[in-house]
């Protein structure tokens, strides 16, 4: 602030009385002056004369710059670009050495304007991709009727499992888990699901794919995905097909 500019406002006025504001009529310039809301968020209570001077500028009202205990303000501000201005009167209070210790809006609800902007929500994330589903593949296509050994199409099956992994191969984590239909015991049917579950999983590894990146289980007639009634033996083991299969978890894509 240049001396000039001191001793002018040194000169001018008197104090108004606190929360008495004056008539928007006798501010200079007229009609206030326009504001910046995120410069006008920078004041606070604490701050000097000399600094609010620097921050908003000389007061609209003749009020001076030495021994007067408010300042008043003739603020316009626009929300949207356009949109019609809102006029607020803003004043200043200080206390005998300068400082100020409080401020008053007319209206009051202009005192809303040095809140902190608001901060737009961060967009949430994407939902994670769900896994891809386990490689389902029929047990019939891989063994015998009530065996745990591979056939040569078995094999074949398995290949085409290797080859879809390409240089993935060192890097996936495998779960194979065996089913069997309902015939039979449970106990011998858990038995032999674990059985195809480890044949798949020995004849990946010896395809190349790390031990270590294989895991096998057996299910037995759990999770059943069709139900059959009551049928002759040939009849419910062709129903029942489905739910011989070998899962393998974790091929991806």
């Amino acid at each position: 602030m240049t001396m000039a500019a001191a001793v002018m406002l040194a000169g001018c006025g008197s104090a108004q009385v606190r929360g008495d504001f004056p008539d928007p009529a006798r501010a200079y310039p007229a009609g206030g002056t326009y504001v910046s809301l995120d410069g006008l968020r920078q004041y606070a209570p604490g701050m000097n004369k000399q600094q609010l001077y620097a921050l908003l500028g000389t007061p609209h009202f003749g009020e001076g710059m030495w021994g007067v205990r408010e300042w008043n303000y003739l603020f316009n501000f626009r929300r949207t670009v356009g949109a019609p201005p809102i006029q607020c009167q803003f004043q200043i209070h200080f206390d005998g050495k300068g400082v100020a210790v409080g401020q008053s809006w007319k209206p009051a609800t202009c005192a809303a304007l040095l809140e902190p902007a608001p901060v737009a929500a961060a967009p949430a994330p994407p939902p994670a991709a769900p896994p891809p589903p386990p490689l389902r593949i029929s047990a019939d296509a891989l063994f015998a009727f009530d065996s745990a050994e591979l056939s040569g199409k078995g094999r074949a099956r398995l290949d085409e499992v290797v080859a879809s992994l390409g240089a993935r191969m060192g890097a996936v984590s495998l779960t194979v888990v065996g089913f069997t239909d309902r015939i039979g015991s449970d106990a011998y049917n858990l038995r032999l699901s674990q059985r195809r579950a480890n044949a798949v999983r020995d004849y990946l590894v010896a395809r190349g794919v790390p031990a270590g990146s294989v895991r096998a289980e057996g299910q037995g007639s759990a999770q059943p995905l069709v139900e059959c009634g009551k049928a002759p033996h040939a009849e419910l083991v062709r129903c029942l097909a489905p739910n011989r299969r070998v899962e393998i978890a974790g091929i991806g894509g």
